[in-house]
């Protein structure tokens, strides 16, 4: 059994996986959820040893749940499949968790140059975040864009959403389930060539995901 499953959900990123997967940790299972795709995404992953499960309902949320129903380890993991995180700054989120210091890792995105992150998907980030400190106790600057649990604790939420509002369903459940949360830098750079960002790459994608997140605060 792995040390720990990491749950990639992806669509139309065959250019970007070789540079996501070649950081993969050692002794950890890579499992590609094909979102999908049309650009031969799950040949790429499997080429490159993923295993590869599909989710034909759209949507992020759908992508990571169907991820976490497929992982058997004890740990699982979710990073986006764009290259513009690296798998390998997981491994200190896992040590956290499994040390027992809190009940989830998750990452703070820190850009690594000018330009890689839109001001509109900063901006929204930022009210977002400042949503979820406002009404938990976690002190979180980020969506958990790069995250580390155990899988049934994650499950045992419940977690509804199947779209863009997933990370802040997640956060909210898991502040009423008690959680704690600790909250670490992660590198953030550009999204590999080729690959078009579905929320921060415009305006009115960043405006879907709010809409989405919107639907979650009802």
């Amino acid at each position: 059994m792995s040390t720990c499953d990491v749950v990639i959900p992806c669509r139309d990123e065959a250019l970007a996986l070789p540079t996501v997967l070649a950081e993969t940790p050692e002794g950890w299972n890579v499992i590609v959820v094909d979102n999908g795709s049309t650009d031969g995404t799950a040949d790429v992953a499997r080429s490159l040893g993923a295993r590869v499960v599909s989710e034909h309902r759209p949507g992020y949320g759908a992508a990571v749940h169907t991820g976490m129903l497929a992982a058997t380890s004890e740990f699982v993991a979710v990073i986006d499949g764009d290259a513009s995180m690296r798998l390998d700054e997981l491994v200190p989120m896992l040590d956290i968790v499994r040390s027992g210091a809190a009940t989830m890792a998750v990452g703070r995105r820190r850009p690594v140059g000018r330009g890689v992150w839109p001001w509109h998907a900063r901006a929204g980030t930022t009210m977002l975040a400042a949503l979820i400190r406002h009404r938990s106790a976690f002190g979180i600057h980020d969506l958990a864009p790069m995250r580390v649990c155990r899988r049934d604790d994650l499950l045992a939420l419940d977690v509804k959403d199947r779209r863009f509002g997933y990370p802040l369903e997640l956060m909210l459940k898991a502040a009423e389930a008690g959680w704690t949360v600790s909250e670490i830098d992660v590198s953030y750079d550009r999204r590999a060539e080729g690959t078009k960002s579905k929320v921060s790459g415009s305006v009115r994608g960043t405006v879907r995901v709010a809409h989405d997140f919107a639907k979650v605060m009802r």
